[in-house]
């Protein structure tokens, strides 16, 4: 059957533009690629608790059999959530099959019609994807731009409910708002704010909680976003607000209504991996290597083309997809597994090496692919 013509041109014009998505096999390089922060996804501690938690309450059971709302409920959900509101000091929590799931579930039901959207304009896709199923109103505001955000509150902002949207750790530049002054904003405006807390969740906080309660915010922010397939190195995320959000949810977000639900196994490894982050020393050997990460962009003069980040997620702005592929490549054909974001995941000339920074890599490894990166940003 011939391929429509449209399709086909999409493609070829990512060929032509060397912005071409594939997929690649795991490597055994060094990891500066991963979301794995803590190690997680490869403790074996996690692993075998969950299986001994599953094997102690003789689950054996491999799928969920349907939806949440139907045959799925596992008896393990509410267990898990119990431990999702206590962590996270929230009065209740909905475990999602995704950060993905989660945001779409969330944007697509909640704000209604005539209700007003304001949006960081680099949101996850998760979320523009959300907004764009909603019929509420939606506005960007400029990135982390306070300012600006108090400008189009002040516009756009009428007699029906508005939503601010932000990230506290941006997937693409490892920045952050400033979160406490966005509370303020927000409460001033009465608006609802919603934080996406992906790339916090494990890293931020004294046991791992995310930077929202790391500033004491829980109680001003109306939803959170946590997810597990991070720093929690498992699978799926959880909505975090008050009880009445969870049953609008559970009543109105197709996400949730409409997908079998997390079998036994995914509940059990969240449950493990969130023991484990209560007691692990490895959030502590994270925070030395990005205050290493940081002092070897200064030693090594890079600081003019790195984005200012305090999380495990820093970016080398290379302009141009070739460029910044060109230079990935080189760093992978030495040991390091650095990938480049391109165009169009960020914006064109925007193009970037994204370092992620984990518990497990050495000061020896910074150190080397810090300087070999200042040969190439040199040349």
């Amino acid at each position: 059957m011939q391929f429509p013509k449209k399709l086909e041109d999409k493609l070829n014009h990512r060929k032509v533009n060397n912005a071409l998505r594939t997929l690649k096999n795991q490597n055994n390089l060094i990891d500066f690629s991963s979301n794995d922060y803590l190690g997680f996804a490869k403790n074996h501690t996690i692993f075998d608790n969950a299986h001994y938690y599953l094997t102690g309450h003789n689950i054996k059971q491999n799928g969920a059999t349907g939806s949440r709302l139907l045959s799925g409920n596992h008896s393990l959900y509410p267990v898990v959530e119990s431990i999702l509101t206590n962590v996270h000091n929230s009065e209740a929590a909905l475990i999602f099959n995704s950060g993905y799931n989660a945001n779409v579930g969330f944007f697509s039901s909640v704000p209604q019609k005539d209700d007003i959207i304001i949006y960081d304009e680099l949101s996850h896709a998760s979320i523009r994807d959300g907004i764009a199923l909603s019929h509420a109103k939606a506005y960007k505001f400029k990135h982390n731009n306070l300012e600006h955000l108090s400008e189009m509150l002040k516009r756009v902002q009428h007699d029906n409910d508005t939503y601010v949207v932000t990230e506290s750790v941006f997937s693409m530049d490892g920045d952050s708002p400033e979160l406490v002054k966005l509370s303020e904003l927000c409460r001033k405006h009465n608006a609802y704010l919603v934080v996406d807390e992906a790339h916090a969740v494990g890293v931020f906080g004294n046991n791992g909680e995310g930077l929202v309660q790391h500033l004491k915010l829980e109680n001003y922010v109306f939803a959170r976003l946590a997810t597990f397939g991070k720093a929690l190195g498992c699978h799926g995320a959880a909505i975090l607000g008050n009880e009445q959000l969870k049953q609008y949810l559970i009543n109105f977000s197709r996400s949730f209504i409409y997908t079998t639900g997390l079998p036994p196994h995914a509940l059990a490894t969240i449950q493990s991996a969130y023991s484990e982050m209560s007691v692990t020393d490895q959030r502590r050997k994270l925070l030395q290597n990005i205050v290493y990460f940081k002092n070897g962009i200064l030693n090594n003069k890079l600081h003019d083309v790195f984005i200012e980040s305090h999380s495990a997620i820093h970016c080398c702005i290379i302009s141009g997809n070739e460029n910044v592929k060109f230079i990935s490549e080189k760093l992978q054909s030495k040991g390091f597994d650095v990938k480049p974001i391109l165009s169009p995941t960020v914006p064109d000339g925007q193009e970037r090496l994204r370092f992620c920074l984990h518990s497990y890599n050495s000061e020896k490894e910074i150190m080397e692919v810090l300087a070999l990166l200042g040969t190439f940003v040199k040349a």
